[in-house]
């Protein structure tokens, strides 16, 4: 079975490959640097609803200086 290297595209062979789903240890390691550098994320649920709302949730009339 054959499969594309999801970092450079390369077709290489799914067995025997010590690497995969990558090509080699070079995409590898390039992948894993996108994780730490934060490059790569995946996004939380409760930040998506934020987003939707258009941020967060403000009180609708505030109350400055009323006591």
């Amino acid at each position: 079975m054959t499969v594309k290297c999801p970092m450079c595209g390369k077709v290489e062979q799914w067995e025997g490959n010590a690497f995969r789903p990558f090509c080699s240890k070079r995409c590898q390691l390039l992948d894993l640097e996108g994780w730490l550098s934060e490059r790569y994320r995946i996004p939380d649920a409760e930040e998506d609803t934020l987003d939707e709302r258009g941020g967060e949730e403000r009180p609708s009339s505030p109350d400055f200086g009323k006591t």
